[in-house]
């Protein structure tokens, strides 16, 4: 019922203490951050297990929530609001099995998603996790994602028994996207990909879902009974509570709700130290035992079946026995637990095969995943605007690339890669690993931006502008590049969603320089462009498209056509947030749902 995290363990403590799951958080990977890295990795763990007297197997888990966005060299898809769209629950499933295909090539068979949350206000920083604001989207592409996962065919099952392929996660139980702005209480300190050490206070992040009961089965539960049917066999309890009170906590919705009107038989799984936060110690200040102890009776009465945990996890299994000894949990509830564990390591075929297959290697960042993420970001790009016909490009025309996330993977990848808040460039940065080493310094990313894309399709040269245009050039088409920095959960909670001034002024700069200007934004969200329309005649939506920039040229150039469609409201103005299909009318919007332009 405990999982640690793999910095957290000393060698030995895996059998020692019967360690039932591992995680590498989002900064988790190993100093040696390759396939063999991970892989040696994850089975110096695996082995531990094994060798205690039941040889009970772990399983490793990771969010790869676009792909295995750790490891170096993957490769990257879009993010979900891309996917959402796209709209094309074959292609999602497909992803889906590419991202198993690569995770588990590392040894890794538990993956932290999809997320199933239903988008209320894209001021929220895990708006790009989404597939949209729409039920029936995010229900149709949510099931298409878990099929993609976990889903075993004939000739990979080893055993009667065996129905997962890599266990997926349907997440974050429930209402993570429907928070009032703030009603979040979480304060977090961290380093963002641009190096900037923030201070952030959450404004929905973790907040408070203020519906009532039926708005809450219409709208948000349909997203986990698809995937529940699909085959998850793993549900993520959500930071968030619901009118008050935290879903950790929850045991209407995480047993009675869940388990029992749902069906729902496999393992309820705590966020990151998801119990600690029912009563949180104050930063600075060591673990309260006796607030820990009343908060893990909480969450594991609620219906939590295993706690990950970033810290104290030996805290953590002397609380348990406490509270079994003494009858504050009861032994049924412990033993329901463990069977929901079991059988998901049974379904999983961790008993005949504990390892994955190290032939699986050869899926990383292969021709056809590279393919499949490149037609991907074609299919999700969204064309706003097209004024004077300045799309499709022609490939013989003068052409500059200009903005800051026209070379940049870091930009078009967003946040959950390589790092929790992601990085910027091409090449990665240094990060600092545990016992004072550091590792990854100055590697390539793999995949190619949309510079470089550009370059390579073009049948003329292609020029690049870092700052103000030399003045006495001219092009025919400028392709300015903009949009946000990356980004993850609450540290994206954004009062005013909108381009920065240099963006602003890089749009600006181009105009009297080019015939034409077309702006692609790398967001995971809408952002506030009503007011800087007139400084590009094409506006595009790229989203986060991840590593293949190709994908962007695809369409850029007319090769293939404009097919996405906005998946979440696009507003006027921040004044008008929350702004979604359910709570006005679209004639309100700049771009309603579902609005997306055909050339």
């Amino acid at each position: 019922m405990t999982q640690v995290e793999n910095f957290g363990v000393e060698p030995g403590d895996i059998a020692k203490y019967h360690i039932g799951s591992v995680i590498s958080s989002a900064n988790g990977a190993p100093v040696d951050n390759t396939i063999n890295g991970w892989y040696n990795m994850v089975k110096g763990f695996q082995d531990e297990a094994l060798g205690t007297r039941l040889a009970i197997p772990i399983i490793y888990g990771i969010d790869a929530i676009h792909g295995h966005g750790q490891l170096l060299g993957a490769t990257i898809f879009p993010h979900n609001i891309g996917l959402g769209a796209a709209n094309d629950a074959d292609l999602v499933q497909k992803i889906g099995r590419a991202t198993a295909l690569e995770t588990m090539a590392t040894g890794i068979q538990w993956n932290f998603s999809p997320v199933v949350a239903v988008v209320h206000d894209i001021r929220w920083g895990r708006t790009y996790e989404s597939f949209g604001e729409d039920t029936d989207l995010v229900q149709k592409l949510g099931e298409a994602a878990v099929r993609g996962l976990s889903s075993v065919n004939n000739l990979e099952r080893i055993a009667d028994h065996h129905q997962i392929f890599l266990l997926s996660t349907a997440k974050h139980f429930i209402g993570d996207g429907a928070t009032s702005w703030g009603s979040s209480e979480q304060n977090i300190k961290c380093t963002m990909a641009n190096g900037n050490k923030v201070d952030k206070v959450y404004m929905l992040d973790q907040g408070d879902s203020q519906l009532d009961v039926n708005t809450l089965r219409q709208r948000l539960l349909p997203p986990y009974s698809a995937a529940i049917r699909a085959g998850a066999m793993s549900v993520m309890a959500s930071f968030s509570s619901w009118n008050g009170q935290r879903m950790h906590a929850h045991k209407e919705l995480l047993t009675d709700e869940l388990k029992d009107r749902m069906g729902f038989e496999g393992l309820v799984i705590s966020d990151w130290d998801g119990i600690e936060e029912l009563r949180k110690t104050p930063k600075g200040q060591e673990r309260d035992r006796t607030a820990y102890y009343h908060s893990c009776v909480d969450a594991i009465n609620a219906g939590v079946d295993m706690a990950m945990l970033a810290k104290d996890w030996l805290l953590h299994i002397d609380v348990m026995k406490e509270a079994v000894q003494k009858g504050d949990i009861p032994m049924e509830r412990v033993d329901d637990a463990v069977r929901r564990i079991l059988r998901v390591k049974i379904m999983a075929g961790l008993f005949e095969r504990p390892m994955p297959d190290a032939s699986l290697r050869q899926h990383v960042r292969s021709p056809a995943h590279v393919q499949l993420a490149r037609e991907a970001v074609g299919k999700s790009l969204v064309l706003l605007q097209n004024d004077r016909s300045a799309l499709p490009i022609a490939a013989t025309a003068r052409i500059v690339l200009a903005g800051r996330g026209a070379d940049n993977i870091g930009m078009q990848c967003g946040g959950w890669f390589i790092r929790w808040q992601g990085m910027l460039g091409k090449v990665t940065p240094a990060v600092r690993m545990p016992h004072n080493k550091w590792g990854n310094a100055g590697r390539p990313t793999g995949g190619t931006s949309i510079l470089d894309a550009f370059r390579k399709h073009m049948k003329s040269d292609v020029d690049y502008v870092v700052g103000l245009p030399d003045n006495s050039k001219r092009w025919e088409v400028a392709v300015v590049v903009i949009g946000e920095e990356p980004y993850a959960e609450g540290m994206g909670d954004e009062p005013n969603p909108t381009l920065t001034e240099g963006d602003v002024a890089a749009l600006a700069a181009m105009r009297p320089r080019a015939d034409k200007v077309v702006a692609v934004i790398l967001s995971g969200r809408p952002l506030i462009i009503a007011n800087h329309l007139h400084l590009a005649d094409a506006w595009v939506a790229a989203w986060l498209p991840g590593t293949e920039g190709e994908g962007v040229t695809d369409v850029l150039l007319g090769t293939h056509p404009f097919q996405g469609r906005t998946s979440v409201t696009w507003p006027q103005s921040a004044d008008q947030l929350p702004l979604n299909k359910h709570n006005t009318w679209q004639g309100q919007a700049l771009f309603p749902f579902g609005h997306g332009l055909s050339l």
